[in-house]
């Protein structure tokens, strides 16, 4: 997609992209990650109200994971809006989440391994 052809969030309410509903059909985390669906790369023209940001989010989650929250970020959007979409989609078979596993299932060893892998990154900034 073109840079022009980006979501700006400012031409259209919030509410009015998610029709006036402010809770997601299911629970979506933050850092959650988001990929397109064979469903969602057909287009599925029939499923819901497949607009502008639908198609976008398909888009972007087909060129790779993105999580919850880099999808808001690059639509200029809350991310309780982005969240009601991403829900809408993944209830309709467009996209699948992929929900982080809690540290608490892990082992010590492990999530200290994640703690200090972040930590890097963050460094590298």
């Amino acid at each position: 997609m073109a840079e022009r052809d980006e979501p700006t969030g400012a031409l259209v309410r919030p509410y009015a992209v998610t029709r006036g509903r402010t809770r997601p059909r299911l629970e979506i985390a933050l850092e959650a990650l988001v990929e397109t669906t064979n469903r969602g790369r057909t287009g599925a023209s029939g499923v819901g109200s497949t607009g502008n940001e639908h198609q976008y989010i398909a888009a972007m989650c087909d060129n790779g994971l993105q999580s919850l929250a880099e999808i808001a970020a690059r639509m200029h959007m809350p991310l309780g809006v982005a969240r009601v979409i991403v829900a809408d989609m993944a209830a309709d078979g467009l996209v699948a989440v992929h929900e982080p596993t809690s540290l608490e299932d892990e082992p010590d060893a492990v999530g200290t391994e994640l703690l200090e892998r972040v930590l890097s990154g963050l460094r590298r900034l």
